[in-house]
């Protein structure tokens, strides 16, 4: 958002939460990403049954796209329309794929997008071809993506936001990224990951240093409206220690879906005594995460793979054998290190394994992730019990993501892994299912609809006039398919918006 208004001759300040990430050896630890979580932020948060968790959040610029897996697909064209689902419906989008496309298009540019078009049976209609080539399947890989084929599959080149420059399956002497084995969840010190402060906010600053200022360590504490209720006056930050207050004919919240939605309701008053534009009481509701597995599957052999996520599944993203219904999305993961194994809780049937088999089950596995459609719910929600932050959660279409594990288990069947998949609690230092905040989205739907939604069309909120998100939370659906893609899209669609309004 604030490249593309900088971009345009619009003056943006930039209020970040965080500071820089820095650039150490410690990026690539797996011990300190992973096990001491020494990224995420250090809050504590508490689900609905009083369970104490910390999310999974990382102030830095880039904000969670620092540690991103760089997965950028988009949503099916079938995402947005109405799906039936054994547990509900995932309801339809106000707007339809043909609008988001060309703002797709633009994203994957932006982004560095590498792929190819055609693989993957699920994709839905491009204007035109991926900007850059796939990143290569090393040999273990290819021979998985053949073994694939055999079984009935569609294996595909998985859609990576990466700077790279390669040759078969090196990197070339200038390129950014190195194709090492620290990708998926890991900060990247070279620079090689196309996440938002290396692909947005470094190239704006430095390309219109006179449009665009960036404040770090700046926390927005609260938005103030003008005495009419219809307008934001000032935003407030606590900086350094100090309170500061700024203002800004257009205000732009992309804080990620649950801090968005946080910021709404501490910035209640008198005349949104529910929070910023809550009138429809639905600010902080219908919180989507997507349902997610990390499964590790044991080798006959040792995997020599370094750079492995580079192949999905998406034969059952809109069903299987004994299912009518969508199940959802597979993908490699970057590989296995053995201090995210020691991390885990492992189960009885690694008994017999030596009392410490962490690198020897490191280099015998492949990891997958398994994503399905989390439907939304009023009463999955993030809100304020006094200063105490709560995610009330209960889990949605777990049928759905069985089923998927258990295509993803008949697949495996003919190919050279351990039968049994042992799955991985330990990513990003968190449990998956209420601290897996990564894919967060929907608390600030889109509508048009003032009394069932908080944002418009044009994702500003139906109640304040000069207020937008530009952020997941205007999801109305997740489908099953990384939504990292589908919000740059939607902010550069925003982004036109306002600058057309301002112009």
């Amino acid at each position: 958002m604030a490249h593309a208004a900088a971009a345009r001759g619009i003056r943006v300040l930039l209020l970040e939460r965080g500071g820089y990430l820095k650039r150490s050896p410690e990026n690539w630890d797996a011990r300190a990403v992973f096990v001491d979580a020494k990224y995420q932020a250090k809050e504590t948060w508490y689900g609905a049954d009083g369970r104490a968790f910390r999310p999974g959040l990382h102030y830095f610029v880039g904000g969670n796209s620092k540690v991103y897996g760089a997965a950028l697909f988009r949503l099916r064209e079938r995402d947005f329309t109405e799906i039936a689902y054994p547990d509900g419906l995932s309801p339809s989008w106000p707007l339809p794929y043909a609008t988001f496309e060309p703002y797709y298009t633009q994203a994957e540019h932006l982004f560095h997008v590498h792929g190819a078009r055609g693989e993957d049976p699920t994709e839905p209609p491009a204007t035109g071809p991926y900007p850059f080539p796939a990143v290569a399947h090393e040999p273990e890989i290819a021979a998985l993506d053949e073994k694939l084929r055999r079984a009935g599959a569609h294996p595909f080149h998985l859609p990576l936001g990466i700077l790279l420059d390669e040759k078969g399956t090196t990197a070339s002497p200038t390129s950014p990224c190195i194709r090492c084995e620290a990708f998926d969840g890991f900060p990247c010190p070279t620079n090689g990951k196309a996440d938002a402060q290396v692909m947005c906010v470094d190239p704006a600053l430095a390309a219109y240093p006179e449009h665009l200022t960036l404040l770090t360590d700046a926390y927005v504490s609260r938005l103030e409206t003008d005495a009419s209720g219809r307008a934001i006056k000032k935003v407030r930050v606590q900086r350094h220690g100090r309170d500061e207050a700024y203002s800004a004919d257009i205000v732009v919240v992309a804080c990620g879906a649950l801090s968005s939605a946080l910021l709404f309701l501490r910035s209640a008053n008198d005349r949104h005594p529910r929070g910023l534009a809550n009138g429809s009481g639905q600010v902080g509701r219908n919180y989507m995460r997507h349902n997610q597995s990390v499964l590790m599957a044991l080798l006959r052999h040792p995997n020599p793979t370094i750079f492995q996520k580079t192949l999905g599944v998406a034969d059952y993203y809109f069903g299987g054998p004994d299912h009518d219904h969508p199940l959802g999305l597979i993908q490699l993961l970057a590989k296995t290190h053995p201090a995210q194994i020691q991390g885990e809780v492992l189960p009885d049937w690694l008994e017999w394994l030596p009392s410490a088999p962490f690198a020897t089950l490191a280099e015998r596995t492949l990891s997958f992730w398994l994503s399905s459609e989390d439907l939304p719910r009023p009463d999955n929600r993030v809100f304020y019990d006094g200063e105490r932050i709560i995610l009330d959660l209960k889990e949605t279409n777990t049928a759905a993501h069985r089923g998927l594990r258990k295509q993803l288990e008949r697949l495996l069947e003919s190919l050279d892994v351990h039968p049994t998949l042992m799955e991985r609690g330990l990513y990003l230092g968190k449990d998956v299912p209420i601290g897996g905040t990564a894919h967060q989205a929907g608390t600030l739907r889109f509508g048009e609809d003032p009394a069932t939604s908080v944002l418009d069309l044009d994702c500003k909120t139906h109640e304040i006039d000069n207020l937008y998100a530009a952020d997941a939370s205007f999801f109305p659906s997740i489908g099953a398919v990384n939504p990292t893609l589908t919000i740059v899209a939607n902010a550069l669609r925003v982004a036109d918006r306002v600058i057309e309004r301002l112009a």
